[in-house]
């Protein structure tokens, strides 16, 4: 659970787009941005950790979501969310491909696809086990890779190996700040992608050893991860290369060679630095899918235990693992891989699209489902000691991460809105997400005449059946 925690969002978000990142806001405006949201998701991970130390169940806050505040509003996180890690598997799939090709330019695509997804599905249908295990090592060598950069940096920075830059790339041109509030603004969606994933510790909770324990280790565990990993990486970027670099702006999955970390590492002498940062890339990509696989897959199993979904997918192998739901949702994933070989990937954007949205949806969720889950308890006369692991600073915490995910959500292309005439076109591919989740809702809501639970007949018991 804690290497879980301390892995699970590091990802191309920071080995990749950290180049981005620095160009587009400058060192500065980077902390700032991600300051802010990882101060919003230790928050989101605490309000996740107290509910899920209270009821450890298998789909997390899609039942957290139907017991505290409103059945539909359940429905809609539950397949928001199983859409959104099966749309990124299929992703992953891609971008896996992709990598393989810096070595193995001849190979087809498909076939490394393939391969993955194989070997993504069988350490998923195992055990839970196997996928613990994976997930264990894939975020160690992760983990292990930036502590790499974060030493070779600080070498860098105070002269070893090199000259020291001091603090010229800090004030240098529009630095440390660059292209204002604009640029920040733009980094938070960046920053928000970055971090989602770390929801997966509640995923985990219903199947990890003693929850109440591990948990909030997990859960802490963040907070150091947040401090020392994405902020001292920005630190070590923003004095090592300045932020108009060129190479910065062409950082991407497909040229890994000019990651910040491989630029890096290339200037302290490191060898094979390209190869080294691209092999702990494939990883990171195999790791997102392999999480991804695993969380939607439980999500699945645990809509289809409350009513929400066909009861096929509570059917469980010998070894505990939900087969028909792991099926259901590699098949998924396989779908959508392949839209992205047809017309041009047009239909695959927008599935990706909606992914992207989805997930500050399933955040916001979180800390609605726990702002309402502890004001039952107030309502309900009950005591707060019943509670195994308490969240600091509520409510603080969670009307924090509503404000902060709905100021994200509404800003994810707020720029269509500045032209002269809107881009309707722009604006429908970023906000697809909002109307189609709203609809779920609305959908269930209707049919099933669902209403908004008053707080005094929220289910507050701790006998789910797992």
């Amino acid at each position: 659970m804690n290497m879980i925690a301390l892995g699970g969002s590091i990802g191309t978000g920071l080995f990749v787009a950290g180049g981005e990142v620095i160009s587009t806001a400058g060192p500065g405006g980077a902390l700032v941005a991600y300051g802010f949201i990882g101060i919003m998701v230790y928050f989101l991970m605490t309000s996740l950790g107290e509910m899920a130390t209270y009821l450890p169940v298998p789909g997390s806050f899609g039942t957290y979501a139907s017991r505290y505040v409103d059945p539909a509003f359940g429905f809609a996180l539950g397949w928001n969310y199983w859409f959104n890690w099966a749309i990124t598997l299929a992703a992953e799939l891609v971008a896996g491909a992709l990598i393989m090709k810096y070595w193995f330019p001849d190979i087809p695509a498909i076939m490394w696809s393939a391969l993955f997804l194989v070997a993504l599905f069988l350490m998923n249908y195992l055990s839970t086990r196997s996928f613990g295990e994976s997930e264990y090592i894939f975020s160690s060598m992760k983990v292990i890779t930036v502590f790499v950069f974060l030493f070779v940096g600080s070498m860098l920075i105070i002269g070893v190996g090199g000259n020291s830059p001091g603090f010229e790339n800090w004030t240098r041109g529009e630095a440390p700040f660059v292209g204002g509030f604009s640029s920040i603004m733009a980094i938070f969606m960046v920053a928000g992608f970055s971090f989602q994933g770390t929801e997966l510790i509640g995923v985990a909770a219903g199947e990890s050893e003693e929850p109440e324990t591990n948990i909030p280790k997990a859960i802490h565990s963040i907070f150091w991860r947040i401090l020392i990993f994405y902020i001292g990486a920005f630190i070590v970027i923003g004095f090592l290369i300045p932020y108009d670099d060129p190479n910065l702006l062409k950082s991407s999955v497909e040229n890994v060679s000019i990651s910040p970390f491989t630029l890096v590492l290339d200037r302290f002498g490191f060898a094979f630095a390209a190869s080294f940062i691209n092999a702990i890339i494939l990883t990171a990509v195999l790791s997102a899918g392999n999480s991804g696989l695993y969380a939607s897959t439980r999500m699945l199993y645990a809509m289809a235990k409350n009513g929400e979904a066909p009861a096929m997918f509570t059917k469980l192998n010998s070894r505990g693992v939900p087969s028909n739901a792991l099926f259901a949702t590699a098949a998924f994933g396989l779908f959508a891989f392949a839209t992205s070989l047809i017309g041009e990937g047009a239909a695959y954007t927008w599935l990706i699209n909606i992914s992207g949205m989805s997930g500050f949806i399933a955040w916001l969720g979180i800390a609605i489902a726990h702002y309402r889950f502890r004001r039952a308890f107030k309502a309900q006369g009950k005591d707060l000691k019943a509670i195994p692991y308490r969240a600091l600073l509520f409510p603080f915490g969670p009307i924090f991460a509503i404000i902060l995910c709905l100021i994200i959500m509404a800003g994810q292309n707020y720029t269509a809105f500045m032209g002269e005439s809107i881009d309707w076109y722009g604006v429908s591919v970023a906000y697809i997400g909002i109307p189609v989740f709203l609809l779920v809702y609305f959908t269930y809501k209707t049919k099933n005449k669902t209403r908004v639970i008053p707080l005094e007949e929220v289910d507050l018991a701790r006998d789910y059946d797992k």
